[in-house]
């Protein structure tokens, strides 16, 4: 059976502007504004999930879905770095950063290698398309990372294409299919429909 999973970025926040490892900081001002103002163009499903991360569930709120918090699409677990300017980590461990990004098993940081982060997205991703699965759509509001590793997984790509993916804030990604065979629309901005 065919399942549409669409996948939103979060909105705007400090750490994003910041290049900053994310550390669950709220939406900014503007980034709740700009969710608000996209709530219209929000495809219809019957469900709606969202990452546990405040930023999720704040845009997920602002875009007026009830949506149910999956801890399965927390964001990457980047543990002593969580909250850390990427400037900063560079300066204070330059060849820790080197090996994370060069390395997709490599978790200098404590926390997901990049290939856990694909796996435990990839293992949620089939799930929902599997040969049991009720065909179904599913709509959920997860950081970038996940989007990357969704699609990472669903086009059988190598882990390190994970770093070529830019996913920007209100951005839908569409996979449909099933587990094995997905397709894959691109970063569609969540912009209100226009009348005239």
């Amino acid at each position: 059976m065919t399942v549409r999973v669409m996948l939103i970025s979060p909105a705007m926040n400090a750490a994003l502007r910041e290049a900053r490892f994310d550390g669950d900081a709220p939406l900014d001002r503007s980034g709740r504004e700009r969710a608000r103002a996209a709530a219209d163009a929000v495809p219809v499903t019957g469900l709606a999930l969202s990452g546990p991360s405040g930023r999720c569930r704040e845009t997920a709120e602002a875009l007026g879905l009830a949506a149910r918090t999956d801890p399965v699409l927390a964001g990457w677990d980047l543990a002593r770095w969580s909250g850390r300017r990427l400037d900063d980590v560079a300066a204070a461990e330059p060849a820790r950063l080197t090996a994370w990004l060069g390395d997709p098993s490599a978790a200098p940081h404590g926390g997901e290698s990049l290939r856990d982060l694909i796996g435990r997205i990839g293992g949620w991703l089939d799930s929902l398309g599997g040969p049991d699965a009720p065909g179904a759509d599913f709509l959920a509001v997860a950081e970038a990372a996940v989007l990357r590793a969704a699609v990472v997984h669903g086009l059988r790509l190598p882990a390190e294409a994970f770093w070529r993916l830019d996913v920007a804030p209100l951005t839908l990604t569409e996979l449909s299919g099933r587990s094995g065979r997905w397709n894959v629309g691109l970063g569609r901005p969540l912009t209100a429909p226009t009348t005239g």
